[in-house]
């Protein structure tokens, strides 16, 4: 079944052969995310804390790339493949991900 209607691609999605790793991925974020809350309760160094964020932007940076790169490899080429206005939608779609993701 294919459906390239927004937020669709397939009823496969293109990270779906590595969940398992963006799971793991998203809950050792979580994990450093409560990590500063801990230390903002106990009084950390804020440049230690500032640290902290600055690892976790970094892994969800690193998150959403391989996200878009699966994305790109999955829904995009299929959509590509399939041409016309289903190929622009998803060409389009890919670029104002991009552009947010640049920001």
């Amino acid at each position: 079944m294919v459906d390239m209607g927004k937020g669709e691609c397939h009823a496969v999605h293109g990270y779906t052969a590595s969940k398992g790793s963006y799971l793991r991925r998203m809950r050792l974020i979580e994990g450093q995310v409560r990590g500063i809350q801990r230390m903002l309760e106990a009084d950390e160094y804020c440049i230690d804390i500032m640290t902290q964020v600055s690892a976790i932007t970094s892994a969800l940076k690193a998150v959403s790339m391989a996200l878009l790169k699966d994305h790109l490899e999955h829904c995009v080429a299929a959509a590509a493949r399939e041409g016309g206005e289903v190929a622009q939608e998803k060409f389009d779609e890919a670029m104002t991900a991009i552009a947010r993701l640049a920001r």
